[in-house]
């Protein structure tokens, strides 16, 4: 990296999020730099000459992943000159949203979901992308239907309800929740059901479009 002591280099960042388990995880690897020695980093590396920073994100997590055609979205440019001992690397992040159901696609040895709550010190500047990740997360649920990035095809409006609890850090109103989810026309009845343990069988639900919008939600 000779050239990051005079002029800086490009990379990309992806903060891999899910909700698994009723749990908010990020996806992270071991880190490969000497300087970060047993430490867990996002993945991440350097964007080629002739790549977009979004397509050098997708080239990297398909190193870790089975699948990498999720929601995606550019987070933001973090160019600390001191954030990589090894020289200037500027760093464009992104955030993916994967689908709980999906979480166990991650092919790479090393990769692995961390609890966001619990997530150790990580390496580079990587706590603070994924709490920019988690703020973007927590705003955009507010506005948008980007909820429908972390659920499966299927769902009852009970697991609906407890992602976004999860993801908001929140406990929402039953009733009032799913009054609003209807009245907005977001989601669809399917012809299927799944048994409930003390209850009787529960509706399952899709996403009439999975397709990103904005909606009046809270």
């Amino acid at each position: 990296m000779k050239d990051s002591k005079t002029f800086a280099v490009l990379a990309t960042d992806v903060a891999v999020l899910t909700i698994d388990g009723g749990v908010l995880k990020v996806l992270v690897t071991e880190a490969r730099s000497k300087n970060f020695t047993g430490m867990l980093t996002l993945p991440g590396g350097l964007v080629g000459h002739k790549e977009r920073t979004q397509e050098a994100a997708i080239r990297i997590l398909k190193e870790t992943m089975t699948k990498t055609d999720y929601y995606n979205e550019q987070l933001y440019t973090f160019d600390d000159p001191g954030r990589d001992p090894e020289g200037r690397v500027v760093t464009v992040a992104y955030m993916m949203l994967v689908p709980g159901d999906e979480a166990k696609r991650i092919i790479r040895k090393d990769a692995s979901w961390q609890a966001v709550k619990t997530l150790p010190k990580l390496a580079y500047d990587h706590n603070e992308v994924v709490n920019v990740a988690m703020k973007r997360l927590m705003g955009k649920l507010t506005y948008t239907n980007i909820v429908y990035a972390l659920m499966p095809l299927e769902f009852t409006l009970s697991d609906l309800q407890k992602t976004y609890e999860t993801a908001l850090e929140l406990t929402l109103d039953k009733r009032n929740f799913i009054k609003k989810i209807k009245s907005l026309n977001l989601v669809h009845k399917t012809t299927h059901k799944v048994e409930g343990s003390a209850h009787r069988p529960a509706t399952l639900y899709k996403f009439g479009e999975r397709k990103y919008t904005r909606v009046d939600l809270f």
